[in-house]
């Protein structure tokens, strides 16, 4: 199907009425300025305050709302898959993003990039989410590698081929690009205006980092070990119960050559433990690798990406 506009600027909204007149005034103002066809989506994630009404009147405006709180995730998967521009912008609803930094988007984008992250170099955030946003992102820098510097910011540019085959669960938003590098995407990233908030209240919490850090540990999996999950369980496995069979063993020869009494140790039991863990491990990895190729058959794809077929 032919793409209907060059951008699509697609942004969650949960209780934010006191700010959508005016965001969706300024990204208005912004894609004008770019001199390309667009739409904007709001994607209403079950707001309890007068968010819906406010929208009323506000052209070009596709409003999709949800019939509860889903969550952030489900708001952009949702707004994404009825997106009809050949470039996708996604970016918060609390106007701290900065709709004229879409043109920064687009201009490193047009280096070659499919992907292009904004990096909130200077937060204006209290103290609290600084500490949680720094802390995650040197853990998303060992785990998931993105390479990026500030895989939080909301405000990216994404080419509408990245979405063919991504579905988004959980608090997964965050680790797009890395999902995205693993299908061999090329990810750029460029600095970007982070403005105070004004109205209304933060949604981000203690909760929301924990969800965060539970995908971060999924992602990581996909990017350690999405073709080949044997690898990671069986191997376990095999090294406790080859240690549960070293302790037995030695336990033997205790008891076989020194005659000493096993009836108070714990090892023999330590061991026996081992053993069982190792062989419930094994057996996971085979069920897992069974289930990752069932997922791919079942998708029509492989755990690889072609980016294009030459032929002379």
């Amino acid at each position: 199907m032919t793409n209907k506009f060059q951008l699509s600027v697609v942004v969650p909204i949960y209780n934010e009425a006191e700010n959508v007149k005016e965001l969706h005034q300024k990204i208005n103002s912004a894609c004008q300025n770019l001199g390309k066809t667009f739409e904007i989506i709001f994607i209403d994630d079950g707001s309890t305050d007068d968010t819906i009404a406010m929208c009323a009147g506000l052209t070009p405006l596709k409003l999709i709302s949800f019939r509860r709180n889903f969550g952030q995730t489900a708001a952009f998967d949702a707004g994404i898959k009825n997106a009809h521009g050949e470039i996708i912008i996604t970016m918060d609803g609390d106007l701290q993003n900065d709709p004229a930094d879409i043109k920064l988007l687009l201009e490193e984008m047009n280096k070659g990039f499919d992907v292009v992250s904004g990096w909130r170099w200077k937060r204006r955030d209290s103290l609290m989410k600084k500490i949680f946003s720094r802390t995650a992102n040197l853990l998303r820098k060992i785990l998931v590698k993105d390479n990026i510097h500030d895989s939080g910011c909301s405000l990216k540019a994404y080419k509408r081929e990245c979405f063919e085959d991504v579905d988004l669960f959980g608090e997964m938003h965050r680790f797009i690009p890395a999902i995205l590098k693993l299908q061999g995407f090329k990810i750029g990233e460029v600095k970007v205006n982070h403005l105070p908030r004004i109205h209304g209240k933060t949604k981000y919490n203690w909760k929301r980092g924990i969800k965060g850090f539970v995908d971060m540990i999924s992602v990581w999996f996909w990017r350690k070990y999405s073709g080949r999950p044997l690898h990671l369980f069986g191997g376990t496995g095999m090294m406790l119960s080859l240690l549960g069979s070293a302790i037995l063993a030695w336990m033997a020869i205790a008891k076989i050559f020194y005659h000493q009494s096993l009836s108070e140790k714990i090892w023999p039991i330590i061991g026996i433990f081992l053993i069982l863990v190792g062989v419930q491990l094994f057996v996971s990895g085979l069920l897992a690798d069974i289930a990752v190729k069932n997922y791919y058959k079942n998708r029509k794809s492989m755990n690889y990406s072609i980016k294009n077929i030459a032929q002379s």
